[in-house]
């Protein structure tokens, strides 16, 4: 492929999503050092539960670790600023507010409070957490004071993004029900009469902050609605797509109707990790370079007047905060430089390849095929977090083997251990030793690793977010492989206790 203008100036913001997998502050440090010298030039910051709310929102607050102290949130943008990056909050205001709450009656619960039966009139529906009822001023008061908090941490921020993404059901809730049986109100307007309230909101407030805003919402809007739609001149919007095939023809068309009806101002969204499924946990390299290359082609065929301001590459952590755990930071890392030298050279070129190699000390782009720092002339500290990600790259080798994954597929178990030998305990003793000892051997591999990973994890991460990363991605696993030992250990207890006995000894 021919190289590509290199990416329109503008910002290069680096998306830290902490509503999952936070960074302790001395890793976070570094991680910010390393993005500077990778090419970005800002972070977007989506603190979510980390963030040290005050007073009646201090209930936002995680409890499965502790937020972030308010120096530390300072110390964030110092370093940052150090590095010459500048820091832009992002704060939910309307969709993916599940870690949304009223001030607390009685005193915080340990568990994200809208499933708090009594706080349910603040969900646009019952069955979905995500979404705030539009309808209610104490709800709309609690995101301006979320807003507020934020805001005022963050003196130096000259840009504030207020999501709005992704409001599932709206619409739907018994008193939008009501708002729309007036004739001629649409969805539509009830999504755009709670942002731009927010939107004046902050404008009143903080006159010269920039308002930066998802777009999803606006795409089946037509030219009229955009244009009326009260948020020309006064947010940014922008464009997410972090599919490697992303459509450029497409792309281009919205970004065109966008600064048609007056949204000139506009930004691009990518990813460099959070987006291939819900549960990865080793990130592909080429699958997010393409990506890139995609929004440099649709940056190469935009119009004159179409004023991009930047491109954040996002890195979701969760999917939202109910789902799984997605590839932890430092499996990123190498996607990552790569997107960013991807978007300076115009292409994924081999200059652009040995820059990455280089600047991260490894000798593969991809996290999967990278050497050990042994075994080459870099050095781990280039890369933090390095360790860790080989560790969790070795493991989850090991969980997707096909003699774990299958273990039950295997011809002994098929043919001597099925569920109806398993159920009467009517098994071949030799074989059923053979099977354990097969899986007490599995077992102790990933016990070994799993131990290894959750050492190296917890320097970086939370305690909670190195139990967490197990039960998700290792517990399901092994589970059935713990099963089979459980029957076989059953089994030869009913048929020959002498060998179960014999093997308790010095135990």
């Amino acid at each position: 492929m021919d190289a590509l203008p290199a990416w329109p100036k503008g910002k290069k913001l680096v998306h830290l999503d902490l509503k999952g997998a936070p960074p302790r502050i001395d890793y976070l440090h570094k991680l910010i050092g390393l993005f500077s010298g990778l090419g970005a030039n800002g972070i977007l910051v989506e603190y979510e539960d980390m963030f040290p709310y005050e007073g009646e929102l201090k209930v936002l607050q995680s409890t499965q670790h502790s937020p972030y102290s308010r120096e530390e949130v300072l110390s964030i943008q110092e370093v940052a600023k150090s590095q010459g990056l500048e820091v832009i909050p992002l704060v939910q205001t309307f969709g993916h507010m599940e870690n949304f709450s009223p001030p607390p009656h009685p005193p915080p619960l340990s568990q994200f409070v809208l499933k708090h039966k009594s706080l349910w009139g603040l969900r646009e529906v019952g069955h979905c957490l995500g979404t705030l009822n539009p309808h209610r001023e104490e709800g709309v008061r609690l995101v301006e004071e979320m807003l507020r908090q934020v805001v005022e941490l963050h003196p130096g921020s000259t840009s504030l993004h207020i999501g709005a993404d992704e409001v599932y059901l709206l619409g739907e809730g018994e008193e939008s029900r009501r708002w729309l049986s007036t004739p001629g109100r649409t969805v539509q307007q009830l999504f755009l009469s709670h942002v731009t309230r927010v939107a004046k909101g902050v404008r009143e407030a903080w006159p010269n902050l920039n308002m930066i805003m998802w777009d999803d919402m606006l795409r089946g809007m037509d030219h009229d609605t955009l244009k009326g739609s009260g948020l020309v001149g006064l947010v940014q919007l922008m464009l997410w797509d972090y599919n490697p095939t992303l459509d450029v023809k497409n792309t281009v068309y919205l970004l065109e109707r966008y600064s048609g009806a007056g949204l000139s101002e506009l930004w691009a969204a990518s990813a460099f990790k959070g987006s291939t499924n819900v549960h990865t946990c080793v990130t592909s390299t080429q699958r997010h370079v393409d990506n890139h290359l995609q929004w440099l082609q649709v940056a190469a065929a935009l119009p004159e007047g179409i004023h991009m301001l930047g491109i954040a590459l996002t890195g979701w952590q969760r999917y939202d905060h109910l789902s799984v755990l997605c590839e932890l930071l430092p499996l990123a890392l190498p996607s990552l430089a790569s997107s960013l030298q991807t978007l300076t050279h115009g292409q994924f070129s081999p200059e652009a390849q040995s820059r990455v190699t280089k600047t991260l000390g490894i000798s593969s782009v991809e996290v999967e095929t990278m050497e050990s720092p042994s075994s080459t002339t870099g050095d781990s500290v280039l890369f933090p977090g390095r360790r860790l990600a080989e560790l969790v790259v070795e493991l989850t080798a090991i969980l997707q083997s096909e003699e774990l994954r299958h273990f039950e597929d295997n011809m002994f178990v098929r043919g001597w251990f099925t569920p109806y030998h398993r159920q009467r305990k009517i098994v071949s003793p030799l074989i059923a030793q053979q099977l354990q000892c097969q899986a007490m051997t599995l077992l102790a591999l990933v016990e070994q690793r799993v131990a290894m990973v959750k050492k190296e994890m917890v320097r970086l991460y939370p305690a909670s977010t190195a139990q967490e990363w197990v039960e998700q991605h290792v517990s399901p696993v092994v589970a059935p492989l713990q099963r089979v030992l459980e029957d076989i250990r059953a089994s030869l207890l009913e048929m020959v206790p002498q060998i179960v006995s014999a093997s308790m000894v010095g135990q």
